[in-house]
Order: structure tokens, then sequence, then C-alpha cells
């Protein structure tokens, strides 16, 4: 019985990636060609990192930034208020059942990835990593 329930804690299906990945490339594209007719978005490059669907398909995410990392905020209001054109675009452009409703969130890969380039560059952690063999293990183990 418990077989039939969903998964929780568990990362997405096979299908949620591959229909991610499908969505992040198609919005790419629109975005690239300009296809949308607001003088706004067409005015901004937007960088498409990543797109996470819900379990159902129903809903895609999509971790948008605007090259420069500026003015996110108004990249995300212009998107937001294309959306309904911008799903229409993705389902004429997919072959899918149901074409996603699409929310807009900032992609914050870049602030985490310097995030951890801070972290490696603090004096303890260099010290830790300075107290490893080219193994990975402690030295004196």
């Amino acid at each position: 019985m418990a077989q039939n329930r969903p998964s929780q804690g568990r990362g997405p299906s096979q299908r949620q990636l591959r229909v991610g990945e499908l969505v992040r490339r198609t919005l790419s594209d629109l975005l690239n060609r300009q296809d949308i007719h607001d003088p706004d978005l067409n005015a901004m490059s937007i960088t498409v990192g990543e797109v996470r669907l819900s379990p159902d398909l129903k809903i895609a995410t999509a971790y948008v930034m605007p090259l420069g990392g500026e003015n996110v905020e108004a990249a995300i209001a212009a998107l937001a208020r294309n959306k309904s054109e911008l799903r229409r675009a993705l389902a004429a452009a997919m072959t899918l059942k149901f074409s996603p409703d699409l929310r807009f969130q900032p992609d914050q890969t870049f602030d985490r990835l310097d995030h951890t380039r801070r972290l490696f560059a603090d004096e303890a952690v260099q010290r830790d990593l300075a107290a490893r063999d080219p193994d990975g293990d402690p030295t004196g183990v």
C-alpha cells in the first residue's frame, strides 16, 4: 500500500528532469529569439539556469538571471507580465499534453558558488585541507 503514495524527500523523477530541461531549452530559445512582443523583455538578455517541474508537470518554476545580474526584479516582473504569452509559445514549440503554468524565481546559483569559494578561501578550511593527504584521508589515521 505504501508503494502507491508519492515519494517524500526524494529528488525529482527522470520525467520531471527531462521535461524541465526541455522547457528550459525552449524558454531560452524563445527569449533569445525575442519572440515575445514586449520591448522591455526583449531589451534584456536573460539566462534560464534551471527549470523545476512539480510532480504532476503542471507547474514549471524557471530560475532566471539577467546578463550581468542587474535588474533582477525588473526581469522577473517582465517575465511574469508575459507568462501567458510565454506559455502559449512553449505549448506551440513542445509536444506535451499540457503546457505547464510558469513561475519565475531569481537564479541563486552564482551566489552559492561565490559563498562556496569564500568558504574554501577561509583560513581554517585551508588548514584542514592541508592536513589531509593526497588520498583524502586525514593524516595520522
